[in-house]
Order: structure tokens, then sequence, then C-alpha cells
């Protein structure tokens, strides 16, 4: 199991994982290349191409500002969101970038950061980093790419790297989620005990749970912030954040009716909503979010797990723990044998792996059996198949925020459609997942993260690529 539960559960900031964090992560990684092979002192200039789905919608995901933060030293999980302007600023005013904040060299970001619609050969999220030195020779070049989630490769079909000591030898591994069951059944565990018993092959038992609960505490933190703060999303498209309208809204009306019986029957789900639109809304403004798996749809994982704390009697720490070991192990499956790239397979990769992972975290809490949790899983991911991914403008928003909340509401319905029955299904999950693939094969480029079909080209008067006019090749 090369892939562990806290990469999938990263904290970073907004608005896309593959877009901005990658991009940073990959920018950070050249750099720090530079140095460690003696280089960087002899840089003069730096130059970086992003190709693909990354030029089509660069500047709308934030991916050029995100590669110049990377190459200042900047990471996804530390950079303070309120810094990124002045940061930025200072580098265009000055003409200048210090690469790892520590050598100066000649940056335009206008002209140095160049978004190119055209895809390299092995993914279609591809970047060029390219170091001069005076005379303008290249000392170093590197090409990367980022595959979904936040992850980055050199090589697209390299596998991914474990982030602690452990590596492929865990005692449970699975791929599949065929394997993820054969192995429930062997050991008698549930899906989270399993889960739990390959993570503490890497870090112990209290490292594990507190590295957990630390990724709920930042998706709560982005839930807060979300609801707090009134105002229009940047990019120009004039949206405006409505949860904290909503909110203000639902707690007005639970005071004045009570939350027993009598009361509404469907307010349950306007709370599951109104929390993944304010991690969504949160997301398109940059903020503080935690891949889940992707930013794109990193509102569903938490809002299902918020509405199960909040009307799940007995709910707490333990449970929240349990339901995000489950919800990353049917994220691994889909890592691992499907894509939660969104310029990959279009938005069933994104918000249809989060809805399948939220639908088996909350079956997995609610008592359910590990083939009622696949069951869940699958359920979830077979009615986002086909889901394009169109985003307006470029922009992380339309369709993307009110898409999470229908995602978390299709997760809270798989899960309580699995626990009815007992697990058997005709398609499988494995079935599922190799048919979203296959589907997002099958679908053009203009459906997948590249602003280039579907709403993003019939919205009247909204702007393409965010008004930008960029260059074929």
């Amino acid at each position: 199991m090369p892939v562990g539960v806290l990469d999938l559960f990263s904290i970073g900031i907004g608005p896309s994982s593959s877009h901005t964090v990658g991009p940073m992560r990959a920018a950070l990684r050249f750099a720090q290349g530079l140095a460690g092979d003696g280089l960087l002192e002899r840089v003069a200039a730096v130059r970086v191409d992003l190709h693909g789905s990354l030029g089509a919608t660069g500047r709308g995901h934030g991916s050029d500002r995100a590669v110049v933060l990377g190459l200042l030293g900047q990471r996804p999980e530390a950079v303070d969101p309120d810094a990124v302007p002045a940061l930025l600023d200072a580098v265009r005013e000055r003409g200048e970038l210090r690469l790892l904040d520590r050598h100066p060299v000649r940056f335009d970001p206008g002209a140095d950061v160049r978004l190119l619609r055209q895809a390299l050969p092995a993914h279609p999220n591809g970047m060029v980093f390219t170091a001069l030195d005076d005379d303008g020779r290249v000392l170093a070049e590197r090409t990367s790419y980022s595959v979904g989630g936040g992850f980055v490769r050199d090589d697209p079909l390299e596998a991914a790297e474990p982030v602690l000591d452990g590596g492929d030898d865990v005692p449970h591994p699975f791929r599949t989620g065929a394997e993820l069951l054969e192995q429930c059944r062997r050991t008698g565990l549930g899906v989270a005990d399993l889960v739990r018993r390959d993570e503490e092959h890497r870090r112990s038992r209290e490292d594990l749970d507190t590295a957990l609960l630390e990724v709920f505490a930042a998706m709560a933190a982005c839930v807060e912030r979300g609801l707090s703060i009134d105002g229009t999303l940047p990019g120009g498209l004039g949206v405006r954040r409505r949860a904290p309208a909503l909110h203000r809204q639902l707690l007005a009306e639970e005071e004045a009716q009570g939350t027993g019986p009598g009361g509404d029957p469907l307010r349950a789900l306007d709370w599951l909503s109104l929390w993944a639109l304010a991690v969504n809304e949160e997301n398109a403004a940059g903020g503080r979010v935690v891949t889940a798996p992707t930013n794109g749809a990193a509102g569903i994982v938490p809002a299902v797990l918020h509405f199960h704390r909040r009307f799940t009697p007995g709910a707490d720490d333990a449970s929240t723990v349990d339901f995000l070991l489950a919800a990353g192990g049917v994220g691994i499956v889909l890592k691992e044998t499907g894509s939660i790239s969104g310029a990959e397979v279009g938005c069933q990769g994104e918000v249809g792996s989060a809805s399948a992972m939220a639908a088996a975290g909350l079956t997995a809490v609610l008592g359910g059996t590990p083939e009622q949790v696949e069951n869940a899983a699958e359920i979830a991911i077979e009615h986002h198949l086909g889901l394009t991914c169109d985003p307006v403008g470029g922009l992380v928003q339309i369709p993307c925020i009110e898409r999470n909340a229908v995602g978390a509401t299709t997760a809270v319905h798989a899960a309580r459609t699995a626990l009815r029955g007992d697990g058997t299904h005709v398609v499988s999950l494995d079935t599922a997942i190799a048919t979203m693939r296959a589907t997002g094969a099958h679908m053009r480029s203009e459906y997948k993260e590249t602003s280039r079909g579907g709403l993003a080209l019939t919205v009247v008067g909204a702007p393409t690529a965010v008004g930008v006019n960029l260059p074929e090749c």
C-alpha cells in the first residue's frame, strides 16, 4: 500500500490540489534540487512552462501564483494564505525572485510563467522548469506532473512514495476493493481497523490518532471560516458567498422551531449542504483546506463528517478517526486503480471519488460491514460516472461549489442504501472504478478541466479562462 491515508488528507491552500498545491510542490522540488546539486548560486533566471490543463485554467486555478510561491520556498501546508498577496506583489514589483528565500534571480511573473494549452504527451498536467545562467545557458531543466490530489511525479506512472518509513511492507496490503474485502474477511477486521493496522506500521497509534484529529481540526477550521466571511469570491464571476447567510438562517429557524420532533425533517440536509458550501467557498477564495482527496471536492468528506458528529448519537473523536480511516481506505483504492484528477478523467474522479470516500466513512461508523462499506462506495462512484469538469471562467466556483453539496448528499444516501442491504450487489467497486477510468479516457479534453466545454462554454457572459489569451503551443 504505497499511498497512505495521510497522503490523501493533506493540508494545503485553495483553489485546486492539482492546479495549485501540486505546482507549488513541484516548483519547491525544483528549487531544492538546484540547491542539492550545488547550482543555486549560479542561477540568474528561471522559466516555468505550464502545459495542457494547467495552461488552460492556470490563472483561474492559481497555478501561475503557486509556482512562484514554491520557488520562493513556500510549502502548501505551511504558507499563510493571508500573506500570499504581499509575497507575490514583492516579486512583481522588484522583478526579482529569491529562490528558496536565499538566492535572488531575475523574474517577471507575466513573462517567465507561460501558460500553454498544448499538453505534454504523458499527462495533461505537465510543467517544465528551466534554470538559466547569466549567459542564458540552461543550467538545469525538470519536467514534473501534477497527477491529482496534490501528488507530484516526474514520471506520471511512477509509484507514489510513502511519507514515512514502512513502504509497501504493511501487514495487510491492498490496491483494489476486492483485495480490501479479502483482507477484511481473512482477518475478521472492519475496514477502519484494517486500515489502522497498516497505518500503524508507519507511525504509532498515538501519532496516527493525533494526525487524523489534526486533519479534522483543519477541516473544522475551514468550515468555521467559511461560515464567518461574507462577500464576493475573487475572479470576476461575481459569485457571492452563500454559506454565512444560510448559516444565520438555519440558526434562526432552529431557535424559533427547535430541533426536536415537529421541526423540518429535512433540515439536516440543509446543514449538510451548508458545511460543504462553506468549505468550497473558502477553497475558491484561496483559503486553508484539506485535500479530500482533492481541493475541488474538499467539501464532501468534511460535510459528511460534520453530519455524523452532529446527528449520530454517541459520535466522538474515536468515531471521527474511524470515519477518516475507512474513507481513506477507499481513497487508496481510488488513487491506486482509478484517478482523482479532474484533468485526467473529469469531475467523476474528484467529486465522485470524494463522495465514495465519504459514503464509506459514514457506513463504517454507523456499524456497516466491510461488504456494506464497499457497496456504499460503489453506489456513490457509480452515480457520478461521466461527470465532466467544466469550471466556468477557469475558476473553482461554478459548478464546483454546489457540486460538493450534491456529492455530500449522494454520499449520505449511498451509505443509508448500503446499510439497508446485506452488502451483496451486482456491480463491484472495482468495476465502477474501471468504468470511471475508461469513461475518462473516452471523454473529450474540453470536459476535463480545460474550461473549453460544458458550462464553461455555454454560460452567457462568463469570461474564458478568466479573460486570458493563451498561446496554442
